[in-house]
């Protein structure tokens, strides 16, 4: 049977999470391995303590939930992860709700510091999948940023209209690097940018992401 994006995502994000080790490092902040997985099955069982990573009121019940199961066994951790017992990867739910989640924290253990990487040449399936999720959740991440922006794919030449206004920064890339760039990973997104310079400056200081 084949496998949805986020589910193919989820599978390798697993299998590489395994094969470096619980202790390697990431592109989350401060997290290793074993705390970036331990936050997906807290996102996956755990909603009550999830809601704290949209919510920051509640920021303090997501960290202590996470380093609760941080401190569990990391194989079965991962096992829990791939087995995705969720609400959020019901079909239908599964390709929105965690293909941009996945790819991302993915990408997160890929490009580590230290590691050596390259970009992938992602399935159509998933690359379809990250843009059409990138007309809303895009306009969101960069609603504060104070510039118009927008994404022109260089593999399509599709554009597309986040944040509108006069001399927008325009982010060329492929869908994937686009993603990783709205997604606070600009220092590993392989983009350009086009626009006035002033724009280019303050959208890449911006604090994007979720």
């Amino acid at each position: 049977m084949t496998r949805s994006p986020a589910r193919l995502e989820r599978d390798q994000l697993c299998d590489l999470a395994l094969a470096v080790g619980p202790d390697a490092p990431t592109r989350c902040g401060e997290w290793d391995v074993r705390h970036l997985m331990a936050h997906l099955l807290v996102r996956d069982r755990q909603p009550h303590n999830a809601v704290g990573i949209f919510a920051r009121p509640f920021a303090d019940r997501h960290d202590v939930a996470v380093a609760r199961v941080a401190r569990g066994d990391f194989a079965t951790t991962v096992a829990a992860v791939r087995a995705a017992r969720s609400p959020l990867a019901l079909p239908g739910v599964d390709v929105l709700a965690n293909t941009i989640e996945y790819f991302v924290h993915h990408e997160d253990v890929r490009r580590r510091a230290g590691a050596t990487w390259a970009s992938r040449t992602l399935p159509r399936a998933t690359v379809t999948a990250l843009w059409r999720a990138l007309p809303v959740i895009g306009r969101v991440i960069v609603r504060d940023a104070g510039v118009p922006v927008q994404l022109r794919r260089t593999d399509t030449g599709a554009t597309l209209q986040l944040r509108r206004g006069s001399n927008p920064v325009v982010i060329v890339g492929e869908v994937a690097e686009l993603v990783l760039f709205l997604y606070g990973r600009g220092d590993v997104a392989e983009v350009t940018f086009e626009g006035p310079d002033a724009h280019i400056t303050a959208l890449k200081s911006a604090d994007l992401g979720l």
